[in-house]
């Protein structure tokens, strides 16, 4: 996020580099139960992103130095594959992804009802297939519908979706050049049935009523992506009869 570029983000009219009004998300596909080898699983497309989620467990956790006699952990692994981005990615574990894991984890914390399961653990796998500014919010979306594809008991499902600023308008939901050259971006995750905020961050520099629009919009965008993800778990419960459950090698 330079905050410097010869490129117009937003015209004199409004109007986005890719078309869109200050107040628009970009198009949102929702698929649950995706994977059938994996408990739970999703696959989410916003914009050019590309993300798939997969959930193991409950199960014993190991190892037995982790486990917690009161409650299940949550773990979960973020991953960029190295073909997600233009310029080919290091393969492998680094500093952004382990960050992305922790806060994923602690959001959906929040959501699961973790007492049912003392000494479990819950795996949540999130793979970047392709990215354009916003993965962790898309990552955690996806995990969220795959947690409740598994069955897994929770409050509700978690929607997350950013907020930002570039070429000194307050915009939803960034794109790359967007968020590589806007001013601030401020990913956000609520809690739709409380409207708990569940993940808060902010990178860049906004005035205070920037940021207050900023929150507002990324709630108003959370909630639209919320009736998408309680569609995509209607549509995979209304079609699983007809799906064929043999496991083919």
């Amino acid at each position: 996020m330079s905050g410097h570029s010869d490129i117009v983000l937003v015209d004199k009219k409004g109007i986005r580099i890719d078309g869109r009004t200050a107040e628009e998300h970009r198009h949102v596909k929702i698929e649950a139960g995706v994977l059938k080898n994996a408990d739970g699983s999703a696959y989410v497309e916003i914009g050019k992103n590309k993300v798939l989620a997969a959930v193991y467990g409950p199960r014993e956790c190991h190892p037995r130095h982790l486990q917690n006699p009161t409650k299940a952990i949550v773990q979960c692994k973020y991953n960029m594959e190295a073909y997600s981005v233009s310029d080919r990615k290091r393969p492998g574990t680094d500093r952004r992804s382990v960050e992305i894991s922790k806060i994923t984890a602690e959001a959906l914390e929040n959501v699961i009802l973790t007492g049912l399961f003392p000494r479990a653990s819950i795996d949540v796998y999130i793979e970047i297939l392709q990215a354009n500014a916003g993965t962790r919010c898309a990552g955690l979306t996806a995990a969220s519908v795959a947690l409740a594809d598994a069955g897994i008991p929770m409050r509700d499902i978690i929607p997350a979706m950013a907020a930002g600023k570039a070429d000194g308008h307050v915009l939803l939901d960034l794109n790359k050049e967007e968020d590589n050259y806007g001013q601030a971006d401020v990913p956000l995750a609520i809690v739709p049935s409380t409207d708990e905020i569940v993940l808060l961050q902010m990178d860049g520099n906004m005035t205070r009523e920037e940021f207050d629009r900023a929150i507002e919009m990324a709630v108003g965008g959370c909630k639209e992506l919320y009736v998408l993800q309680k569609d995509a778990l209607k549509r995979r419960y209304t079609v699983d009869g007809e799906e064929d459950d043999s496991d083919e090698q």
